[in-house]
Formats: structure tokens, sequence, C-alpha cells
């Protein structure tokens, strides 16, 4: 138990023993104290006064003396300010707690039997994965990794996208334009060869569509419309005629207009008639597509070994699209879903404040929704597991509402436990990322940049020395994908965030080298002393007096195992790179203060030692946790 929840327990004590207030220790708000005040953790006594019948100082002197009285000489002190009890914590506890934790894996909470499954990563099979997936990558891995260290057992699983429009899209362009090309003869990285191809069809089919969208701007027909199509064409063209249209739904109407004409282009019905074919079955096209998908998924292995990904469970979408149809019978039966007389099949939500959804077209074929519901059941037949955590941006928000929303509607024993850990976009500096224009950063491309950013800034520095070439890449891969993780992971998910990576290599900023660089100066530090790693409890002088810096450094350390459990409770790996952050800038303070081989005395060396030693644990531990290797030296 860290001391902060002894002092909550401690405190609904004296709650009870002196006013008969019966409260949850867990309801009891602490605080470190500020540092303008004497003392180490705060009580907050406002939401008490009302029941004790006590002036908020009254009441926070007998708090503090009965406090004092039975904290088995864990506090020296109290003072009360208004409503806000300080409390003292004796060096002695300190001291302990330094002496008896020791091992290397300090922070990781016991095992407690339960279930979660992470799904994260996501690819279209249609392109590379991107800036945009490595933020959801990290997020995903992270998220998994704090739910080890909590106690969980967790199965870290991928959907990936490999059939439907965007990858015949591929396809058809590899047929047109790619005169046979593999990745063997261009010397192209599978999905980056056929994330071209992507690029190309857009390209053609712009080109294709130009003149249509023109016409249907222009209020002119398409021949190429079907008479349902080509009257809506017309409406949307009246209707972008009105006077006084909003200048915003005057761009949504004529979004739809294009999306008409590219929809009518001889490219999209190519595509279309592709896609049937590959649903029935037809040789040569499945012969096709397994052939570049093969491309794809070899280079996504590449990638994933690269920036430390990895999966328990891959699904393919092309092996669950059709699941989930059953449940839409199972639904009707149940008068959960409804039956239009067209024989499309509906889910009614505008109780819940959503809308009316589409669950089964009128020519009995699934949406997306329906896959998914497949899908979920499926994973939970897998791995019955209490939480099933979806990492999705933000712009499927709306969806995952539905999903749970139709699974709890089904009676399906997971779905209390979906949850999506919704995060915000990544952009440049330059603006938004476009895959149809070939505007995305391939992840690739940007690992590569952030090794030569590391090794510019390393070489800057002069820190190469002793070096071998070897070792030298090994360290510049090292952190470059520290800082790119640390950058990205560094903000709560929740928000849309811009990365740079000038910015993220920074030496002495709110970065991962910064971070990086503390844990080899204390393991230098540690060699120069030929500190040995302990086997059992250490024995350190029971009359040491602690330095403040000493203090706040080990005060922060004993924080860390909260600082898991919080991160893991809120799912944001964010709390603790902030936490690696702020305890590497610490330790610098106290390395800079207190020197170890010239310690006052063999006490304060031993004490300052089992600091180093402990930080360097947890430095490691929480990099770990959001997967940054850091290095011995550098």
């Amino acid at each position: 138990m860290q001391i902060a929840q002894y002092l909550k327990a401690l405190a609904a004590q004296a709650l009870h023993a002196l006013y008969g207030i019966e409260t949850d220790a867990a309801q009891v708000t602490i605080n470190e104290t500020k540092p303008e005040f004497e003392g180490d953790y705060t009580i907050v006594l406002f939401q008490y006064v009302k029941q004790a019948r006590k002036s908020p100082e009254a009441m926070g002197q007998e708090m503090g003396a009965w406090m004092l009285a039975n904290s088995e000489e864990n506090l020296t002190a109290f003072n009360v300010i208004k409503g806000f009890l300080n409390l003292s914590v004796a060096d002695a506890y300190w001291i302990h707690f330094l002496e008896n934790h020791y091992q290397p894996d300090y922070g990781r909470h016991a095992g407690n039997g339960k279930k979660v499954m992470v799904e994260y990563s996501s690819p279209n099979t249609n392109k590379p994965l991107h800036l945009g997936h490595l933020r959801n990558n990290f997020l995903g891995w992270s998220i998994a990794e704090l739910y080890k260290w909590n106690g969980y057992d967790v199965r870290k699983t991928c959907i990936v996208n490999d059939r439907g429009v965007h990858i015949c899209k591929s396809m058809l362009a590899w047929q047109k334009f790619g005169n046979g090309a593999t990745p063997e003869s261009t010397g192209m990285k599978g999905d980056h060869l056929v994330g071209d191809f992507y690029v190309q069809f857009e390209n053609a089919l712009r080109k294709e569509a130009a003149p249509l969208q023109e016409q249907l701007l222009a209020g002119e027909s398409i021949a190429a419309l079907d008479e349902a199509i080509a009257a809506k064409a017309t409406l949307l063209f009246q209707k972008l005629q009105e006077a006084g249209l909003p200048a915003e739904k005057k761009a949504e109407i004529t979004d739809e207009l294009k999306d008409i004409a590219r929809n009518a282009t001889t490219l999209m019905q190519e595509v279309r008639q592709m896609l049937l074919k590959w649903e029935q079955g037809d040789e040569e096209t499945i012969n096709i597509w397994r052939m570049m998908n093969g491309w794809v998924y070899a280079g996504f292995d590449t990638t994933y070994n690269r920036i430390g990904s990895d999966f328990q469970t891959i699904y393919y979408e092309s092996e669950t699209y059709l699941l989930g149809k059953q449940y839409v019978d199972e639904g009707l039966a149940k008068g959960v879903f409804y039956k239009k007389e067209d024989g499309s099949v509906w889910i009614d939500l505008t109780a819940e404040g959503l809308d009316e959804k589409l669950v089964l077209r009128k020519d009995g074929t699934s949406v997306y929704i329906t896959q998914d519901i497949g899908l979920a059941k499926r994973k939970y037949e897998d791995y019955p597991m209490e939480q099933s955590i979806y990492v999705i941006g933000d712009e499927q928000n709306y969806h995952m509402d539905v999903l749970q929303l139709i699974c709890k509607k089904l009676g399906m024993p997971f779905a209390d436990g979906i949850h999506h850990l919704s995060y915000g976009m990544v952009d440049l500096p330059t603006g938004r990322m476009k895959s149809r224009e070939g505007t995305v950063v391939d992840a690739d491309d940007l690992c590569d940049e952030m090794e030569k950013v590391a090794a510019a800034k390393t070489e800057e520095l002069g820190k190469v020395e002793g070096f071998t070439q070897e070792e030298l890449q090994q360290l510049y891969h090292t952190l470059g994908l520290g800082a790119l993780k640390f950058f990205l992971l560094r903000v709560d998910p929740k928000k849309r965030m811009v990365f740079n990576p000038e910015e993220s290599i920074d030496f002495h900023g709110f970065t991962g080298p910064f971070v990086q660089y503390s844990f080899a100066r204390i393991q230098s530090a540690l060699r120069k002393a030929s500190w040995e790693q302990p086997t059992a409890p250490a024995t350190l002088a029971a009359d040491t007096v602690l330095q403040p810096l000493e203090k706040q450094l080990i005060v922060l350390l004993e924080q860390f195992p909260q600082v898991l459990h919080n991160a893991c409770a809120e799912m944001n790996p964010s709390l603790v790179a902030i936490y690696a952050f702020t305890l590497a800038s610490q330790f610098n303070s106290f390395y800079a203060r207190h020197s170890i081989t010239k310690a006052e005395n063999e006490s304060a060396r031993q004490l300052r030692l089992h600091i180093c030693a402990l930080t360097a644990h947890v430095i490691q531990n929480s990099m770990q946790v959001l997967g940054i290797a850091v290095p011995a030296r550098m």
C-alpha cells in the first residue's frame, strides 16, 4: 500500500473515531502538499465539516492529533491551513520503502485473473502503414502493456481490412498500369508498391471524373447514371441554386455531386465488377488478390517488427464480412430490429439519442455494423474477456456507440465490456494527410527520417565516442523510435495533435531522448560506483536525515505503482510519459546537487546509490510500458 492510500485509510478511521462519520477511504481527497506549505500530503476536510459540526480549523487540529497518535510513527507532524490538513511523513518511512523496493520489476501489480482484449492497428491492404497508424499502434500496444502491468491477462488483436472497393482499386490499377510489376522487379517494399497503385488509380479516376463533375455542377445530365441517381443529381443541383444557401451546406452538396460523378466513371464500374467477381470466387481475381495482399502482409510485418508492434490474433475482413447476419434474424425475433417494406432491416436508436441504423440491405447483404456485431461475438468466443477495447480514431465515435447499443439490446454477454478508446488524428505542421492524394507520411519513411535526425543530433552533441558503427546504428534506431513513440504518446489520446520530427528529438525538452539520456546517465554513475543489484532487502542507516532533493525523488518513486494504476484506469499512456519525464528531471536536479562518489559519508553514498538504482528501474519500466527501449550508454 502506497503512503497516500495509507493516509486516506487513516483519515477514514479518524473520521469514524472522532465524529462517527462513515466514509470509504477511497472517497477521502488527498493531494501532495503545495511547495509553499510544510508537509508532504494534504487531506481536504471541507466535505466533512458539516457532519462533524466543527469549524475547519478545529476539525483539522483534532484530525491531525488523532492521525499522528495512531500512525505507527509514520507521521512526524501536522499543520492546518483552513480546511486543509498538511501531514509530514517520517524519513524512516521513506528509508524503509527504499530498502524494500529493490526489484527490477517494481511497479508490477499481482495477477487478478481478469481478461482484456485490445484491438488496434486495423490497416487496409491498399496502402502502407502511415503516421496515423503509428499513433494507433503505439496507443494500442501501450494500453495492452498497461493492463499487463496492472495484473490482467491481455490478448492483442488486429482486424485487417483486406477486401472491398478500396482493395479492388489497387488491384485494377496493377492490371492497367503495372506491366507485371512485383516487389522483386521494382525493388520496392510490397505495401509501398500496392499503395502506389492505389494513388495511380485515384489520379486516373480524378482525371476521368473531372468533366463529368463539371457537367453535374452545370446542371447537365450524364448518360451513365441510372434513373434514380440522375434524379438525385438533379435535386441536388436545384438545391445548390437556392438563394442564401450556407457555404458549408453548398460545399457538402458539391462534394455529393462530385461523388456521383466519380461513381459514374468507367473506372469505378470496373472496380465494382471486380469486387463482384471476388465475391463470386472468380479464380483470376482471387489469385491477384492473394498475390497483392501477400506483398502487403510482408511489408506490414517488416514495419511491425521495426516499430515493435505485435498481435496474438489477427482477424481478416475477408473471413469475417459474412458474420453477423444470423444475429439479424435473432434480433428480428426479439423485436430489436424491424423490417421495412423493401426488405431491408433496421434498428431504431432514436430513444438513445442516435437515429435509425441499417443492419441488412434489401438484397440481404450485410453492412459494416452487421459484420462488426459478428466479429465482436467471434472475439468473445475465442477469448472470453471482461473488457474489449477498440483503439479507433474519433471519427468512428458514432459507429462504436451503435455497435455497443446493438450488442446490449441483443443481450450479448460482452456488450457492457466494449470500450472505444477514441483518439484524435495526427496532423503535420503542413496540415492534414490524405491517402487518395498520396500526401500521407509513410511509417517507414518517417522511421528513416527519425533515425537520421537522431544521428545528426547525437553527432552534434559529440556523444559518439567509443561506439562501433553497428552500435551507433542501433543507438540511432533506439533514439529515433523512442522520440517518435514518446512524442505521440505524451499527448492525451483524446486530443488531436501535430507531429514535428525536429521537436520530438530535442535532448533537453519534454522528449523521449531526454528521458533516455537520463537513464544512461544513471547507468554511468552506477558503473563508476561498481554497483551490483541487491538480491535481498538492503539495510540503510536508520538515523539518516534525507536532504530535500533526495526525499522528493523517493516520494516520486513511491508513487509509480499508482501512476500505472491511474494510467490504466483512464486508458491514458500520457500519464506515464509525463511521470517518466518528471522523474528524469528531478533525478537530474538531485544528481547535480548531490555527489555520489564524494558523498559526505558511506551512509549517504549507499542511500544515493539505492536512489539511483531504483530510479533507473522505474525509468526503464515507465518507458517499457510505452514500448521504448533505454540505452545503457549514450
